[in-house]
């Protein structure tokens, strides 16, 4: 019995050691075969997590390949790509729209965390029954997430990117962030993105005037937008919008009488086109497409997705639009021009408030604000005497209105009459050339183009005589930039038109950090903002005066007032105007009418800008100069005595005169090109002494070759020919050569 005993104890001891040994063998294989499921399902999560964003890219809220031009005060200018042009707020979406997408697309939204294993067994069921696919088992999650990260390719990968992707989005955005998102980016047909876009599309309102049918309808185009059209296929449309109205039912969120109602009541259909596709102030949203590859890096731009926040103010813009169109209407038709540019620059930071480059954007897009290279004429002076002022003059220096020809090259006063002995101001202020040239060749050509480009000029200056008259070609925003500088003080902002940049994930990716700039001492600009002051309070700017605040500028007009200038400023606003035609043919007009025009939008501008004075006339005892003078020495100098107002000898006066209406009380104003002989007087109406003159060149001077070349951008191209550019020098001129500073007597010069 005790062998027995011990026996049967020894088997069971055996099987225990058996079964322990089985058992721990079993064990080590299922825990090893989980933490290989575990290692491998966390394998495959990681592989499919690449690609997608991080807890940081979840805020994305536009798609890719998309542009968004704003204005300055949020206004949307220009969409690209498949972007809505209304982004709406949760709470400004109205309740009954959201009902009605959740009811037709995820009924369950509230409860599932991203993916939804009864939406999809439902969906399978049905799809059976119907033996095809009646219903998706995406969450609006989901949809949220292909809509923004994904390729719409179908594939099994990309359908577990999407599970993935939403429920990660889950976990980082709040129920009311998802619907908000889904519903201001799901496509809706017609080119409709977002609710607000299709509201607009397909009704003609905004989204808080949609009717509960309405609303039902918008729903039940999301699942597939070209099928059930209301557009393309009403009746189809209908039906599925009364399946809506009935899920709305069914959930309890519309009464049987709402959805009776509903059900029967028509399309009613008042089509549009996109807002999206719309194009606000065109000329200035190509001219910021065309600045973006400056400031941001060409993969960025790739990527897509970007707004840009611009400096463009609407209200001015629109005034500045209905100007220069009121302009070309009432004067361009008996003044012979067709075409008028227009740009407004805040001159402490360079923000351009509002820029017109032309009367028509669908039928011309050259911009002729930042593309076309015109003559500026006497506006060009401004430079002149702001070079000459740096370099020690004074405004009350005198020199000699009188003629006389310097290496072949004569000239000419608009009128071919001489005044005599005048300050500098009134010179300027009368825009006299024949002083102009002398000041030129006191101060030299270097420092007038050093000025110039410093001030802001950035085309290329030819050294030659006809510069102070303004033979080089510009454009009228570095122009109007450079003004600005005098505007300032002496300090130089760039002009610019984007404040920032931000990408998809709304992080800045550029901001202007445009620096104000000592280019000109601050003295000579307060000056020369004092003479120009003068030019419009009593000379050729006159018609650009404002009645409650102080303005400063400078007329200006070519050869054969081919373009008309004027560009003024107050301390916190410089504009810029120039009229013309296209195709470089005269125009019957002056430049008193870009004066006029100026002053009709500056009077709008203005409206809610305090008034500022300009800094007082500085005292100019014992001033010194910022700058050296670098005199022009001539190879040949003939002065002819004239009487001061005694008309010169024009060497074309047999040419038969051409009659030119001006409008009354204006004061027109040219400056030919370098070499070319002027045409004689013009006869006009009225004649007055503040008229700006023209130059011209003696018969004994051969005139430049000039090469016009009018391209299909109509930019306009002048050669000066080397005969017509001196020698510069920087030594004072020798005792054989007469000095410019021609005046009464000795000592005249006077100072306050």
């Amino acid at each position: 019995m005790n062998s027995f005993s011990y026996g049967i104890t020894s088997l069971l001891s055996s099987n225990r050691r058996f079964y322990r040994r089985v058992w721990f063998w079993v064990s080590l294989g299922i825990s090893g075969g989980i933490g290989v499921t575990v290692i491998s399902v966390q394998y495959f999560i990681s592989t499919i997590d690449q690609g997608l964003p991080d807890k940081s890219g979840l805020q994305v809220t536009t798609r890719a390949q998309t542009l968004t031009i704003r204005a300055v005060d949020g206004t949307i200018l220009q969409q690209e790509g498949e972007a809505t042009r209304e982004r709406l707020r949760f709470e400004e979406i109205p309740e009954q729209l959201k009902q009605a997408f959740i009811a037709s697309e995820d009924r369950r939204f509230a409860k599932h965390n991203g993916i939804d294993l009864q939406g999809i067994l439902r969906a399978s069921v049905n799809n059976l029954r119907s033996q095809r696919i009646v219903e998706g088992g995406s969450t609006i999650t989901q949809q949220l997430a292909k809509i923004i990260f994904l390729q719409p390719e179908r594939t099994i990968w990309r359908k577990l990117q999407e599970m993935r992707l939403a429920h990660k989005m889950e976990q980082e955005l709040t129920k009311e962030q998802i619907i908000e998102r889904y519903l201001n980016l799901v496509y809706l047909g017609s080119g409709a993105y977002g609710v607000a876009d299709a509201a607009w599309v397909y009704f003609s309102k905004s989204v808080d005037e949609l009717t509960l049918a309405e609303a039902a309808m918008l729903a039940g185009l999301a699942p597939a937008p070209s099928l059930y059209s209301p557009i393309e296929n009403p009746t189809t449309a209908i039906q599925r919008r009364n399946i809506v109205l009935q899920r709305m039912y069914e959930d309890k969120l519309i009464t049987a009488d709402d959805r009776k109602a509903s059900s029967i009541e028509p399309l009613n259909l008042n089509t549009r086109s996109p807002k999206r596709l719309e194009v606000k102030f065109p000329y200035f949203t190509s001219y910021i497409r065309q600045e973006l590859p400056k400031y941001v890096p060409p993969e960025v731009l790739k990527a897509g997705g970007l707004v840009v926040e611009t400096t463009l103010n609407p209200q001015l813009q629109e005034a500045a639009e209905a100007t220069i169109a009121r302009t070309i209407s009432n004067q361009g038709r008996w003044q012979n021009f067709n075409q008028g540019a227009m740009v407004a620059i805040d001159p402490r930071n360079g923000e351009i408030h509002a820029m017109v480059g032309g009367k028509d954007f669908s039928k011309n897009q050259f911009n002729r604000v930042t593309q076309a290279q015109r003559q500026p004429g006497s506006t060009f002076k401004g430079f002149v005497y702001a070079a000459a002022i740096a370099t020690g003059k004074s405004p009350n220096d005198r020199y000699l209105d009188t003629p006389f020809v310097i290496n072949g090259y004569e000239p000419q006063n608009y009128d071919r009459r001489f005044r005599g002995s005048m300050t500098i101001t009134d010179a300027l202020t009368r825009s006299t050339n024949v002083v102009a040239v002398k000041l030129l060749l006191d101060v030299g050509f270097e420092p007038i183009i050093n000025t110039a480009r410093n001030l802001g000029i950035k085309s290329t200056l030819q050294p030659t005589y006809s510069l102070a008259l303004g033979a080089s070609e510009v454009n009228l925003l570095e122009l109007t930039n450079a003004y600005g500088s005098l505007a300032n003080q002496g300090l130089y902002v760039e002009a610019h038109g984007i404040r920032r940049i931000l990408n998809r994930e709304q992080e800045v990716v550029w901001s202007s950090d445009f620096q104000q700039r000592r280019v000109f001492d601050p003295t000579s600009a307060a000056i020369t903002t004092w003479m120009l002051g003068r030019t419009v309070r009593s000379g050729t700017g006159g018609p650009a005066q404002l009645r409650d605040r102080p303005v400063a500028g400078k007329t200006g007009t070519s050869e054969q007032y081919r373009d008309l200038w004027f560009i003024g400023y107050i301390p916190q606003m410089v504009t810029g105007v120039w009229l013309g035609n296209d195709d470089d043919s005269p125009t019957a007009g002056d430049s008193g009418t870009a004066a006029s025009s100026w002053r009709g939008f500056m009077k709008k501008a203005v409206e809610g800008i305090p008034v500022e004075q300009f800094p007082q006339k500085p005292q100019l005892q014992g001033r010194v100069g910022s700058i050296k003078a670098q005199p022009i020495k001539a190879k040949s100098v003939r002065n002819r005595s004239v009487v001061a107002g005694e008309r010169a000898i024009s060497p074309t006066s047999n040419v038969r005169r051409r009659h030119t209406r001006v409008r009354r009380g204006s004061q027109p104003e040219t400056t030919n090109s370098p070499g070319n002989v002027s045409p004689t007087p013009r006869r006009t109406r009225r004649v007055s002494s503040d008229r700006e003159g023209r130059t011209t060149v003696s018969p004994s001077s051969p005139p430049p070759s000039r090469t016009r070349t009018v391209p299909s951008d109509r930019e306009r191209r002048t050669t000066v020919s080397p005969s017509s550019t001196p020698r510069t020098s920087s030594t004072s001129p020798s005792p054989q050569q007469p000095s410019w500073r021609e005046r009464l007597r000795p000592g005249s010069s006077s100072s306050n």
